[in-house]
């Protein structure tokens, strides 16, 4: 099969042939038909996760066909349409066993743990546990914008986050993540704030439901931003980007006992990264982690994308074959980017 391979950390990656996977026997083999370009596969290429074994082959968020399944796999067979949390499980574990699949303690990820989508084939483990049927009526592009992206602002929203109509909600950071926030918020009847540097991302924002937009690029104090245009302070705001700076201005845009979510990953040489707690403290502010969603969660989300009350089609702004992944993975380092891209291995 073709692939995306990178040899060493932060070096050009490139194209070329290599050998198809094979299914565990729990597990199946996907042929990628859509696989989204994240800001998680540049965090994994530039090295910050020191796990992932060289050479490797980026890629999580994805959606397909089974190709081929394992002799242990009972609820699914070859030609069926699928995608998967970008977290698989085990199934077995005590966090599976109380429904917690996303923070499973024996996880794998495809694109981390091993090679992942940027491929047209993918092997997935514990395929039981982990797959999701994709409707008929869903495209593939759509599928695989679910896996990573929507279906983590999706859970940081609304499940950890306990959105309620009519709250403010802030969104620091408008790229996949954040923009499927702002839709989700939107959607729940929230007012949202939505915060970045992309004049682009912003007006993205307004398009799918933002009531305000603030600058970070013009406006030196954002969290300031955030509490004089929600008269106090967000009841519910998320760092969709990660970055220290992006997190405290998060937690400081807060009002009194209001809900921090950290959705985008906070990379540091001490795995540590500075939170204003004085505040948090005195506020009784809640600190709140959210890392994808279990596949059995899903149903309700894929009820509201059918139903057309979600459109995360719409989140979908450019589409590339596999040749030009290389220098759009590059490219995650300095531009700034709206929207989704998604890659079509076959293409």
């Amino acid at each position: 099969m073709r692939a995306v391979v990178f040899e060493r950390y932060g070096e050009p990656a490139e194209v070329r042939e290599v050998a198809d996977p094979e299914p565990a026997p729990h597990g199946v083999v996907v042929r990628v038909e859509a696989t989204g370009l994240c800001r998680s596969d540049w965090h994994g290429w530039q090295g910050h996760d020191p796990d992932i074994a060289l050479p490797h082959v980026p890629g999580h968020e994805l959606a397909g066909v089974v190709e081929a399944a394992g002799a242990r796999v009972t609820g699914w067979r070859a030609g069926d349409r699928v995608t998967v949390p970008f977290v698989c499980a085990c199934g077995s574990c005590p966090a599976c066993a109380a429904g917690d699949q996303q923070v499973c303690e024996r996880q794998t990820q495809p694109g981390f743990t091993h090679w992942g989508s940027f491929a047209q084939y993918v092997a997935l483990d514990h395929a039981d546990v982990n797959l999701v049927a994709v409707p008929g009526e869903m495209s593939f592009a759509t599928a695989a914008s679910l896996g990573c992206r929507f279906a983590t602002a999706y859970r940081a929203v609304v499940l950890q986050g306990r959105v309620a109509a009519g709250e403010w909600v802030a969104v620091h950071g408008c790229g996949g993540v954040g923009l499927s926030a702002v839709m989700i918020a939107a959607a729940s009847g929230a007012r949202v704030v939505a915060v970045d540097v992309s004049p682009r991302a912003l007006d993205l924002a307004r398009e799918f439901g933002a009531a305000h937009c603030v600058d970070a690029a013009a406006v030196a104090d954002t969290a300031g931003a955030v509490r004089d245009l929600t008269g106090g302070g967000a009841h519910l705001s998320l760092d969709a980007l990660g970055s220290p700076v992006t997190c405290a201005a998060s937690v400081n845009g807060l009002r009194r006992r209001g809900r921090h979510v950290q959705v985008g990953l906070l990379p540091s040489e001490t795995d540590t990264t500075p939170v204003p707690m004085a505040r948090a403290v005195a506020l009784e502010l809640e600190l709140l982690g959210s890392h994808g969603m279990a596949a059995h969660t899903y149903p309700p989300m894929l009820e509201l994308v059918r139903a057309g009350v979600l459109r995360p089609d719409l989140l979908v702004t450019s589409t590339i074959g596999l040749d030009a992944v290389p220098p759009a993975l590059a490219a995650m380092g300095t531009a700034a980017g709206a929207g989704v891209t998604v890659i079509e291995p076959w293409g």
